[in-house]
């Protein structure tokens, strides 16, 4: 028997069907000579602190830092996930092979492998690896089945990124929570998610700290059209009302007219990052809400698989590509042209060299039915993009105008489309917002001419950064904090991003749902308690976005053998003990100033147990010396408490209440 085993019942029942394992069982389906079976994400976890040494349960300075001689994993605490362990154990105990299904990613290598070192299997694995769910993916993928020692290095990677994240956040969370916090407070800190944190504040404190400065521009408007003075801006009003007086009621004269072609590409295939980026700016999705939504027209069978970082196709897909456009049916209209003859191969799109383990996020041609609002949203997005990539480039022409009067120079330029080709596929309305830049059509105009104009001094005022967005905080975090609008500098950027595309939206959610950041309409703004907690981390170590950044691409390295596992934990141990050790060595007073919400709702908690203690009489224990006499003992009548000794004269008594009456009749 071959038990194949998913990571979920719904990719489970995709997998089960195609192999013809159709038979429902407790916890999985059989069939065929298959046993399909899932896990629910994760069942496993790595061990707690006091489960390896009951003396770090409790949090005090002198256990740290922690650090366990091996790691070990633990089931998660949950009647739903043990019972279905049991199944997988008892499954694997028989089989003759097992197929890891798990997602074909590093989260869903370690997931799987988790469970299959708890379980004990004993019998020859093999790793399905498909990237999307269509009946086609399902069967080739196992057809084309791998030795699951062929992805050592890719669970090596995974394992030490999770143990990683576990020495660094218990270590680092517990100084700064015993050594800054306050009563009833935990101060989270993480691998990712403080550097993220930073960043945040970094920018917020520029903003609140800017100072506007006011400048002013000379402009004037000749055939409808603006200049700019090309003295640019002054400092002063004085230094551009000089030039306003020399100039007014002066002719302007055209001194130069150069005009560009050029092309320009479409916008890359999708990655999720650049996804989740384009959802935020034009849907307002939080790059949490666009992941899930991915997801499920992933199981859908609609999409390929999301979670990837790269905005490329390997060569081996472009025989499909002409198919998958002829099965796009609802954009008939849009893929027409390209059917029509053969479709490009452009170095743009194929590039195996860019290819880890997934390619760019694409439709699969299966058609779309029965989807909710947000999904045909996100789906229409990724289908335009596809099928825009295979249009040519667009030509563009650029138009630069110079023009003087009385010796003061000016400029201006425009943009106009020649050939929309690709830019047809969006619409006007729908544009990518990469593709944003202004189309200002200029009037043509000769070098020479002359005319009347209308110059004006303008006043303005500098500008602060904007706050983070979602989607601008994603790309911030892809590319270290370093602001990059090229794509090809930001592919190169990708290496030493902070977290991984599948992880980032979940950073963002964890640091809302901890109140160190809040959602204000789009924007990202730190709390409070968001703000003290980064002043009180003074340490590079854990708040550097390049640090991290590097830590990220030894990750990446493990996954290609060119760093060991085993040096990127001897190094994150020397680095969590120089942490913990600079906690120790702090010596200022200084603790957290705001009290956590979490805090006051503890505090709320406690007082409302306290009140309902108090509001509640106090009934008397039976056997108890009496409280009156202190002879006798509490005796249980049929409508009172009493004394014993009541014959002898003690007459203290609590009667029943009024329920506990109740109860007796």
């Amino acid at each position: 028997m071959i038990v194949c085993i998913a990571e979920k019942p719904s990719v489970a029942r995709e997998i089960a069907a195609v192999l013809g394992a159709t038979r429902r069982c407790d916890g999985y389906l059989e069939g065929n000579g298959y046993q399909v079976t899932w896990t629910f994400g994760h069942l496993c976890m790595l061990k707690e602190p006091h489960d390896y040494d009951i003396r770090w349960k409790q949090w005090n300075s002198y256990t740290l830092p922690i650090f366990p001689t091996h790691s070990g994993i633990k089931l998660i605490e949950n009647d739903t996930y043990k019972k279905q362990f049991s199944v997988i154990q008892t499954l694997f105990a028989s089989a003759d092979e097992i197929v890891n299904c798990g997602d074909a990613g590093q989260e869903g290598e370690l997931i799987q492998r988790w469970v299959l070192l708890m379980s004990g299997a004993r019998c020859p694995v093999k790793r399905l690896w498909i990237s999307s769910l269509t009946e086609e993916a399902i069967r080739q993928g196992f057809a084309e089945l791998r030795p699951q020692s062929d992805y050592q290095l890719l669970y090596e990677a995974a394992l030490a990124r999770s143990v990683g994240d576990w020495l660094l956040g218990i270590n680092a969370t517990r100084a700064y929570t015993i050594r800054y916090g306050r009563r009833g407070s935990v101060l989270s800190v993480g691998r990712v998610q403080t550097p993220t944190l930073a960043m945040i504040v970094e920018r917020q404190k520029e903003i609140e700290n800017f100072e506007s400065k006011p400048y002013w521009e000379l402009k004037t408007d000749y055939r409808e059209v603006t200049f700019s003075a090309v003295k640019g801006k002054f400092q002063t009003p004085e230094e551009g009302q000089e030039l306003l007086k020399k100039i007014e009621g002066q002719p302007f004269t055209v001194t130069n007219v150069t005009k560009k072609t050029g092309k320009e590409a479409p916008p890359r295939l999708f990655d999720l990052t650049s996804l989740q980026v384009e959802c935020n700016k034009k849907y307002a999705l939080s790059a949490d809400d666009t992941l899930k939504t991915a997801q499920s027209l992933y199981e859908k069978k609609l999409l390929t698989y999301p979670r990837v970082d790269t905005t490329y196709l390997p060569d081996d897909l472009y025989p499909k590509i002409a198919p998958t456009l002829k099965n796009l049916q609802n954009y008939a209209e849009l893929t027409a042209p390209l059917l029509a003859k053969p479709i490009l191969k452009l170095k743009r799109v194929f590039d195996n060299s860019k290819i880890t383990d997934h390619h760019a996020i694409i439709p699969t041609g299966v058609q779309s039915n029965a989807l909710t609002a947000v999904e045909q949203q996100v789906y229409d997005m990724v289908v335009r993009r596809f099928i825009a990539n295979f249009y040519p480039d667009s030509i563009v022409a650029t138009t630069t105008l110079e023009g003087e009067s009385v010796g003061v120079g000016f400029k201006t330029s425009g943009k106009t489309v020649i050939e929309p080709t690709w830019r047809v596929v969006f619409g006007k309305q729908e544009q990518p917002t990469e593709d944003k830049e202004e189309i200002k059509t200029l009037p043509p105009m000769e070098k020479g001419e002359s005319g009347p104009h209308k110059p004006s001094l303008v006043e303005k005022h500098t500008q602060p950064p904007k706050p983070f967005t979602e989607a601008t905080l994603l790309r911030a975090m892809e590319t270290a904090g370093k602001n990059v609008d090229d794509e090809t500098l930001r592919d190169a950027m990708k290496e030493n991003g902070i977290g991984r595309p599948s992880t980032r939206a979940a950073i963002i959610e964890t640091l809302i749902t901890r109140k160190y950041i809040r959602k204000e309409r789009k924007n990202l703004v730190a709390t409070e308690l968001g703000v003290q907690l980064i002043d009180l981390i003074h340490d590079p170590l854990i708040k550097s976005v390049e640090l991290t950044g590097q830590w990220e691409k030894k990750l990446r390295d493990i996954e290609k053998n060119k760093v060991k596992a085993t040096d990127f934990i001897t190094d994150l141990k020397a680095m969590v003990t120089q942490v913990v050790q600079n906690v120790k060595n702090d010596t200022t007073t200084k603790r957290l100033a705001v009290e956590p919400d979490i805090v006051k709702t503890l505090t709320k908690k406690a007082a409302a147990k306290k009140a309902e203690k108090k509001s509640k009489p106090q009934l008397p224990v039976e056997g108890k010396a009496c409280p009156k006499c202190g002879k006798g003992i509490i005796v249980k009548g049929h409508t009172a408490w009493g004394c014993s000794r009541w014959k002898e004269g003690c007459d203290w008594r609590v009667m029943f209440p009024k329920e506990e009456n109740i109860k007796q009749s």
